[in-house]
């Protein structure tokens, strides 16, 4: 296929380097500079786009996605298909996809799990909304970037998968960090802590494949000084991003609510900024009960 790429950053150049790998041919923009052997550089978004089979973004928020959209969907092949991999709020995705059904696309909500690490070795997951025929035609591409692509619904229904999953984990590391910084002061050993929970009622992907306990459970970013996996910053704006939809469609959302709260505190007011998300539990060890 003839592919447009736009917006090569940390997660988006291996993904575009995955698809020339594969044999694809892959023209790139990026406002920033980016290094992708085998792509060849636009000078425009509108010129990546232009005479593609497929174009994919992979965008900081939803008012660059908007911007975007406005400049490449006009001059797009009829019938190409818009794959957007970018994690924005629910409306924005919706309305990317309106206006590029309006003019003839097909199109793909795409927001992806698996981090840096899952871009490089192609073993994201794609969470995607949009017709049956725009997924279609996106699949083979998924396929080669990720592990598995699950279609969950019309356009829009990638985006609200993604935020609702994501707010499932900030919920649930917040507990795990709580639950080992309360079994320090008790005196249980991490490790015992560990064989116990991975194997009972409070397992989770936090505790059994991504334990932010330095030393516990299968390598991760606790072992690295918390070197970011995954951003306590991109945690944030998920979490903001579930609750700006929760406002929207009237949900109760309570725990969401106070991770986001405690997101923003670590990340906004002390120092969580550039370190990874399971990096609370070196947070929680330095509070009392009291504050």
């Amino acid at each position: 296929m003839k592919i447009g790429f736009i917006g090569l950053g940390n997660m988006g150049a291996p993904m575009a380097a995955n698809l020339v790998a594969a044999g694809h041919e892959v023209t790139g923009f990026d406002l920033a500079a980016y290094d992708v052997e085998g792509l060849s550089k636009a000078a425009t978004a509108a010129e990546a786009a232009t005479g593609q089979d497929a174009v994919i973004t992979m965008l900081p928020n939803g008012a660059i996605l908007s911007s975007v959209m406005e400049e490449i969907a006009p001059v797009a092949d009829k019938g190409a298909c818009m794959i957007d991999c970018s994690t924005v709020d629910v409306e924005s995705a919706r309305a990317a996809h309106d206006k590029a059904v309006s003019l003839g696309l097909l199109s793909v909500d795409a927001p992806v799990s698996g981090g840096i690490g899952g871009a490089a070795a192609g073993t994201l997951t794609f969470m995607c909304g949009g017709s049956k025929d725009s997924f279609a035609k996106a699949e083979p591409l998924f396929d080669i970037m990720g592990q598995k692509a699950v279609h969950c619904g019309d356009g829009g229904a990638g985006q609200s998968a993604k935020i609702c999953n994501n707010m499932i984990l900030g919920i649930t590391m917040i507990g795990t960090c709580e639950a080992f910084a309360l079994a320090d002061k008790l005196g249980l050993d991490r490790q015992a802590m560990f064989d116990v929970v991975s194997t009972s009622s409070g397992y989770s992907w936090t505790m059994n494949a991504y334990c932010p306990a330095p030393g516990v459970g299968p390598t991760s970013p606790s072992d690295n000084d918390y070197k970011p996996g995954f951003a306590a910053e991109l945690m944030l704006k998920d979490l903001r991003l579930s609750q700006q939809a929760a406002e929207a469609a009237d949900a109760a959302t309570p725990m969401g609510e106070a991770a986001t709260k405690l997101y923003e505190q670590f990340v906004e007011a002390e120092d969580g900024l550039g370190k990874d998300f399971s990096a609370m539990l070196p947070r929680f060890e330095k509070l009392g009960r009291s504050q």
